[in-house]
C-alpha cells in the first residue's frame, strides 16, 4: 500500500498490509482492551485525553508534514488541523461525564432513569481529505463513552494513520484501546459482520456509505454516515460585501477546496451580482499556489492527478452547457488553478454534483423563495451559509432549508461543541457535543421498585 505525493508523483510512504488473521486478531485485542477500559472512571479518561491533546500539539509540525506529503495539504492547514484535533480532546476532557450522566425520569417506580453505557468495539472507516480531523471526531467522543475503536484509513493516508495511533499510546492509553488497521477496503465487510464489532461510522462517499450501511443493516448493526455535501453560500444584497467575500473564498478553497462541506455553490443576489464577481475574482487571483510544504502556500495540490481530470470533466460540461470561466480552469497532472464559473444553470454538473476541488459555480436570484427553492433542490443536504444583515430573513430562512445546518454570515464548519452531519445523501446520524457522544452508548432505561 503507497502514498504518493501528489506535489511530485514520488512515493513517500509504503506499507504491508494486514493479513486476516492481523486483523481478526487486532478485532480480538480490541474487545479484550474493552473490557477493562468501559471501568475506568470518567476521571481517568478526561487525564488520558488532556495528555493525548499535548501530545498532539508537541508533535503538530510533524503530523502536518506527514499529511502534506500524503495528500498535498499545505503545512500551515495542517497544523490547523492537528490544533483542532487537541480542542476536540479537551473539550471532551472537561463535557463527556456531564454528557453522559445518568438522566433521572419521574414515574410511578421508587427510581428511574436512562444511562448511557458503551456499546463496545466500534470500526470507524476514514476518509483522506482531512486525515487526522475526521479520525478525532470519530474516535474522542466514542472512546470518552467507554468504548474501543478500530480504524480502517484511506488507503493512501496509511502513515497518518500509524501516526494517529502512535499518539494514543504516547498518550498512555490502555494497549489496543484505539487501533490502525493497515488494510484496503475490500476486508471492511468482514470486519462489519463479526460479531464483537457492535458499529460502523463510515465518513466518505456516497457510494462507500450506501455500501457499509447495507452490510451494518444486515448484521442489524447501528451506523453513521457523514458523506458529501454541495453546500450553497447565498449572498444577499444588504450583505456586509468585504467580510462576505473574504468568507466565501475560505469556504470554497480552504484544503484546496476538498471538503465535504466547502461552499460549492455560489448564489449571489442579481443586484450585486456584477460587483461581487469582480471583487471575488480579485480575491481568488491573489491565493498563493505552490509547495504545500511552504507555510505562505494556500493552494496546494489536488490529492491525485485523476482527482483533478475529474474535477475538469466537469468543467468541460458547464462549459458546453453555456457557462463562462471567470479565472483558472486550468490543471496539470495533480495541480488545479482556483476557479471561478459564472452563469451556472441548474442542468449543469458542476450544480448537481459534489465538486470536489478548487472550483466554484456562481449563479444569481432574485428573492428568497427562488433561492430557497435552489438550495433545496440539491440532493445533498449537508450545510448552507446566509450572508445577510438582516434578522428578520434570517429567522424567516433557517426552518425552511433542509440542510443539517445552517450558519449565518459565516463558512459551514465542524465545532465539538455543536452536533455535526446532514440530511439527504449527505448521510445520517451526528457527530460531537452531546449528541455525538451519544451516537454509539446503549440508551438504558432502568426501573427500580421495592428496594
Amino acid at each position: 500500500m503507497k502514498s504518493i505525493n501528489p506535489y511530485n508523483q514520488e512515493v513517500v510512504f509504503e506499507h504491508k498490509e494486514f493479513t486476516v488473521k492481523q486483523v481478526e486478531e487486532a478485532i480480538d485485542k480490541s474487545q479484550n482492551a474493552f473490557t477493562e477500559w468501559r471501568k475506568t472512571s470518567f476521571e481517568e479518561r478526561a487525564k488520558l485525553f488532556l495528555a493525548l491533546a499535548d501530545v498532539l500539539e508537541k508533535n503538530k509540525a510533524k503530523y502536518a508534514e506527514v499529511m502534506t506529503l500524503e495528500i498535498g495539504k499545505p503545512i500551515s492547514q495542517g497544523i490547523a488541523e492537528i490544533e483542532k484535533c487537541a480542542w476536540v480532546c479537551r473539550y471532551y476532557a472537561e463535557n463527556a461525564e456531564k454528557q453522559l450522566s445518568a438522566n433521572k425520569v419521574s414515574t410511578d417506580a421508587q427510581e428511574s432513569y436512562v444511562r448511557y453505557d458503551p456499546l463496545g468495539v466500534l470500526l470507524a472507516v476514514m476518509p483522506w481529505n482531512f486525515p487526522f480531523w475526521q479520525v478525532f471526531r470519530f474516535a474522542v467522543p466514542s472512546l470518552s463513552a467507554g468504548n474501543t475503536g478500530l480504524l480502517k484509513h484511506a488507503s493512501n493516508v496509511m502513515e497518518s494513520a500509524k501516526m494517529i495511533e502512535q499518539s494514543f499510546i504516547e498518550a498512555g492509553f490502555p494497549k489496543n484501546v484505539f487501533q490502525s488497521l493497515i488494510i484496503k477496503s475490500d476486508k471492511v465487510e468482514k470486519i462489519i459482520r463479526n460479531p464483537i464489532v457492535k458499529a460502523v461510522s463510515l465518513t466518505g462517499s456516497n457510494a462507500a456509505g450506501a455500501a457499509v450501511a447495507k452490510v451494518a443493516s444486515e448484521e442489524i448493526k447501528p451506523s453513521l454516515l457523514e458523506l458529501g455535501g454541495n453546500n450553497a453560500l447565498v449572498v444577499f444584497e444588504d450583505c456586509d460585501l468585504e467580510a462576505t467575500l473574504n468568507t466565501c473564498v475560505h469556504a470554497r478553497f480552504q484544503n484546496t477546496g476538498q471538503s465535504c462541506i466547502s461552499g460549492k455553490r455560489l448564489f449571489v443576489h442579481k443586484n450585486i451580482a456584477d460587483e461581487f464577481t469582480e471583487k471575488i475574482t480579485q480575491k481568488i487571483v491573489a491565493l498563493k499556489s505552490g509547495d504545500p510544504l511552504d507555510e505562505e502556500t494556500y493552494i496546494g495540490t489536488m490529492v491525485s492527478k485523476e482527482a483533478a481530470e475529474t474535477l475538469n470533466e466537469q468543467l468541460q460540461d458547464a462549459i458546453e452547457k453555456g457557462a463562462e470561466v471567470v479565472i483558472g480552469g486550468n490543471y496539470n497532472q495533480a495541480y488545479f488553478e482556483p476557479t471561478l464559473v459564472k452563469n451556472v444553470t441548474p442542468d449543469m454538473k458542476i450544480y448537481k454534483e459534489e465538486t470536489f476541488g478548487p472550483l466554484l459555480a456562481c449563479s444569481t436570484f432574485e428573492n428568497e423563495d427562488e433561492v430557497l427553492e435552489m438550495v433545496n433542490s440539491s440532493d445533498y443536504g449537508l450545510g448552507v451559509s446566509l450572508f445577510t444583515t438582516n434578522k428578520k430573513r434570517v429567522e424567516n430562512l433557517i426552518p425552511l432549508f433542509e440542510d443539517g445546518a445552517v450558519f449565518v454570515n459565516d463558512l459551514v464548519k465542524s465545532d465539538p461543541r455543536l452536533p455535526f452531519g446532514g440530511t439527504k445523501i449527505s448521510g445520517y446520524g451526528r457527530e460531537l457535543s452531546e449528541e455525538g457522544i451519544k451516537a454509539f452508548v446503549n440508551k438504558k432505561t432502568v426501573y427500580i421498585k421495592g428496594l
